[in-house]
């Protein structure tokens, strides 16, 4: 079975922030989870380098968008490889294949008849690249989400017939009610499509920096309409020579932030329906991680830099923290001193400092070599379904409840060696079989959950496998007590070392 999963692109008009490596974290996540299921996994992310925003950093650089464009994906591409991702390709919209598919789709529209010439009148945010309705606007004029105050533009342009979809877009939502998740999403999607749809500017008539529209070359195609489309087109060319859209088409889940709700859960589909594209599975909606009252953004100044943060604490750290302190869907605070408080308590102190103590004890009692012996029956049927439970999480694109089963375990394995007091058996002769049994479930617990925890924490929980002799990182192995004893340890070393941040403003 394929499964393909998205980011959105970004926007190259600023540097990668840590709002952009949660998107490509998440996405990585379920990649990752899916691939250790058999599945065959397609993960794309990019850059969007058209439009007015990308033209206006450019112009305030002194540079081309074109230079700004290469400046900056660049940039994004590094993030990728920082955060360990594993996306198999990197799509930008200035690739000579995505903008001629575009204009094939965009034509397919216009044949189709979903296409006139108009003139649009409204309030325009340049940074969101998007005409607002009066409701969307906060405090008279100023968009709600930049903060800038909008000024009303008019132009003459080309139109998607958006309109004419919104029965199609209401049965849609009807027939699959988990096409738009989490479900307070759903339901804001619904209402803006039930309010009634506009038509939409497909064109720009003032910008020259984008694809030109293929019947009117005086016009380019709306930045949104370009980067919607990134989703499709990628996969006609992401294999030289090869065309992977019938393979992976349609994508199984698009993870986006909720500010650009409305371009993927209604007028992404409309145009999917308009160029006769079967629409994605689904949308899954994150909320934005708040420094203070507002959500991370370049153009507000309130960054935390990904950047820093792996190169000082580790990838895995930045991955674990992101997903683990914001319940993924919601909105939630971050902070440094956030960071620094799960470094120290969970991912040393519990995971970390139990790996530790679990090989030195092996080490010690049992010359390096799990016990051959059966899992302890306390621990058996705590973990008898987690694997299951974490595929459905995931499956449901819960994120951060995945993660939780999993760390509840992690915590029940500290209070087993707390318990069972391992260093006080081995004192006892008469003993020996319990101790077996004690080292062998915590060997093989870690085993467990360091499988279900790969796609969170990949370099963390390889070198705690390669550690504990074990290798395998397919979810049928994932059962407490599937793999028997008898493997040789290894060193390991400390997984999460203390760190002495030199910069507390940056995580």
């Amino acid at each position: 079975m394929s499964y393909y999963v998205t980011t959105p692109i970004y926007y190259v008009n600023g540097e990668p922030h840590l709002g952009h490596a949660y998107t490509t974290i998440a996405a990585d996540v379920l990649a990752r989870h899916m691939r250790q299921r058999g599945e065959d996994v397609f993960f794309l992310t990019g850059t969007d380098e058209h439009g007015e925003p990308v033209t206006q950093a450019a112009e305030k650089l002194g540079i081309t968008p074109r230079e700004l464009g290469d400046r900056h994906a660049v940039r994004f591409k590094q993030l990728a490889a920082t955060l360990n991702a594993t996306n198999d390709f990197f799509i930008r919209t200035t690739d000579p294949e995505h903008m001629e598919k575009v204009a094939q789709v965009v034509r397919r529209i216009h044949d189709n008849g979903h296409v006139y010439a108009g003139t649009y009148e409204g309030w325009y945010c340049p940074r969101c690249a998007d005409f607002k309705t009066e409701s969307e606007l906060e405090d008279g004029n100023r968009c709600p989400i930049h903060k800038i105050e909008l000024e009303i533009e008019k132009e003459d342009n080309w139109f998607f017939r958006l309109s004419t979809f919104q029965e199609p877009l209401e049965r849609l939502y009807a027939e699959r009610t988990d096409f738009v998740i989490p479900r307070n999403r759903y339901n804001e999607a619904l209402a803006f499509i039930k309010s009634g749809l506009r038509d939409l500017s497909l064109s720009r008539a003032r910008l020259k920096w984008g694809v030109p529209v293929p019947w009117d070359h005086s016009q380019v195609i709306y930045v949104w309409i370009d980067a919607l489309l990134n989703y499709y087109t990628a996969l006609s060319y992401a294999r030289e020579d090869e065309d992977l859209t019938e393979r992976y088409w349609p994508a199984h889940v698009h993870l986006i932030g909720k500010d650009i709700l409305k371009f993927h859960a209604v007028i992404w589909p409309a145009m999917l329906m308009a160029a006769d594209i079967e629409v994605p599975r689904r949308v899954g909606i994150h909320g934005y991680l708040l420094l203070g009252e507002h959500k991370m953004s370049k153009s507000l100044g309130n960054v935390i830099e990904p950047f820093h943060v792996a190169e000082v604490y580790g990838a895995d750290a930045l991955r674990f923290y992101v997903l683990r302190e914001v319940s993924f869907g919601a909105d939630g605070e971050v902070s440094p001193e956030g960071f620094e408080t799960r470094y120290t308590t969970e991912l040393a102190n519990e995971y970390g400092n139990l790996a530790s103590r679990t090989l030195a004890m092996l080490s010690r009692y049992r010359d390096g070599v799990v016990p051959d012996a059966a899992p302890a029956p306390r621990l058996q049927g705590e973990f008898e379904d987690l694997a299951d439970t974490v595929c459905r999480r995931l499956d449901a694109i819960e994120l951060t409840a995945a993660l939780d089963e999993i760390w509840q375990r992690v915590k029940l394995l500290n209070r087993y060696v707390q318990d069972e007091e391992p260093w006080q058996l081995s004192k006892d002769e008469g003993a020996a079989e319990q101790l077996d049994q004690v080292l062998y479930s915590l060997a093989e617990g870690l085993r467990v959950v360091s499988v279900l925890l790969h796609p969170f924490m990949p370099g963390s929980a390889e070198r705690l496998l390669a550690a504990l002799g074990q290798e395998d990182l397919s979810l049928d192995g994932a059962r407490l007590g599937a793999v028997g004893g008898g493997a040789s340890i290894a060193e390991l070393g400390q997984l999460f070392p203390r760190v002495e941040p030199p910069e507390r403003s940056a995580a």
